[in-house]
């Protein structure tokens, strides 16, 4: 049974009620980064959860992560401006050498260094990942990367991105997940040498780019483990990935269900308040109970992760049914306000938008039920 960690999610709260709906939507009408919210978590620590004690983290498990996050959303706030640091972390932790290590984990834990852009998705091959064609061509002393990523959010707001390159070439008979390889891009150097940014306006505030690298020199020493062995380093974080997603949008629902409630209790029509009448009543019960049951179904992901086991089918499980639930919640939260449902003031619009991201990414609901009825089920490949 993984812990409540009630303090720490009081502490959380507490930092988020200095960020009401008026600061994010400021933020909102102008896409800009939340730099002062962001400062705060890391300031605070909140970010470093997952980094050893020895690096100068925490060294909390997974599910201290996830209840940071979900409370993040639960608040008002959005975790997504920099919930990348705590899954990505896991392939520097796990992957990266002593050396790499020693040199980074304390200045991220520190926020002097930021490391929120993970570039893996391209413009065409999207989740076929081994199908990407980005370069990391080995000459001399660096690795010379070529090529275009897309929905690399955050870049434009981080120090450092890992990145997923090809460094073997296919050919006949070899698998195309093989010859991938991970290194870490020192952003700050590589932005006007090689790396340019384009920023993509989104339905919501995401800070999201496409990525071009043309003849980017980065050090061999930048190589994340071995070479050619990158997709399974990126594969061994996806579950966290998953679970921390799935957190933060059980702190979506919670937040959307409570805001349904508070305004069917005020709201009054007809003199009674809306929240007598069972049309009103019903959407929100069910979403909530939604809600509780893929928050069970997190637990069991983070009970399974942080014992050691494979919880891939309970990570993808837990993403998909949180998502599901915090959009029911959402539809629910939207439909009981009515006409101010649409208004900035109320701020659900803006979380609607939010919270809708995670039918798409960071797994579309559809590749989660193809990876369950191939991997759990038996079914026949469908792809």
């Amino acid at each position: 049974m993984t812990q409540d960690y009630s303090d720490l999610r009081a502490a959380v709260t507490k930092l988020c009620a200095k960020y009401p709906g008026e600061y994010w939507r400021a933020l909102d009408r102008d896409m800009a980064y939340p730099t002062e919210f962001v400062n705060d978590l890391t300031k605070s620590g909140w970010l470093a959860v997952l980094i050893p004690e020895e690096f100068g983290g925490a060294g909390l498990p997974l599910s201290a992560a996830a209840a940071v996050l979900e409370e993040v959303q639960a608040q008002g706030c959005n975790g997504a401006a920099c919930h990348a640091q705590m899954y990505t972390m896991g392939t520097l932790l796990r992957h990266g050498s002593q050396a790499q290590k020693e040199t980074y984990l304390p200045k991220i834990a520190s926020g002097e260094l930021r490391l929120q852009a993970f570039g893996v998705t391209e413009p065409s091959s999207g989740t076929d990942t081994g199908a990407l064609k980005t370069t990391a061509k080995i000459d001399g002393d660096d690795f010379v990367i070529n090529g275009q990523k897309i929905w690399t959010s955050r870049a434009e707001h981080s120090d450092l991105m890992l990145l997923l390159a090809r460094t073997t070439p296919l050919h006949d008979g070899m698998k195309k997940t093989h010859g991938l390889s991970v290194i870490l891009v020192d952003m700050r150097t590589a932005v006007g040498n090689g790396l340019t940014l384009r920023p993509i306006r989104t339905m919501m505030n995401h800070a999201t780019t496409e990525v071009f690298f043309d003849n980017l020199r980065v050090p061999r020493e930048n190589l994340i483990g071995e070479e050619g062995k990158g997709f399974r380093y990126i594969l061994s974080g996806m579950n966290a990935e998953r679970i921390l997603i799935a957190a933060e949008c059980i702190g979506d629902a919670k937040w959307f269900t409570k805001k349904s409630v508070d305004y069917a209790n005020d709201r009054k029509v007809f003199d009674r308040p809306i929240g007598q009448n069972q049309g009103v009543q019903f959407p929100i019960a069910k979403a909530f109970a939604n809600m509780r049951a893929a928050e069970l179904m997190v637990a069991e992901a983070l009970r399974l992760f942080e014992a050691g086991e494979n919880p891939g089918a309970e990570a993808n499980m837990a993403k998909m049914l949180a998502a599901d639930a915090s959009f029911e919640a959402a539809n629910a939260c939207v439909q009981t306000h009515g006409g101010f449902g649409f208004a900035e003031e109320y701020d659900v619009e803006r979380k609607f938008r939010e919270t809708r991201l995670y039918q798409v990414a960071p797994i579309s609901t559809n590749l989660i039920l193809s990876y369950l009825a191939e991997h759990v089920l038996g079914l026949p490949r469908s792809y």
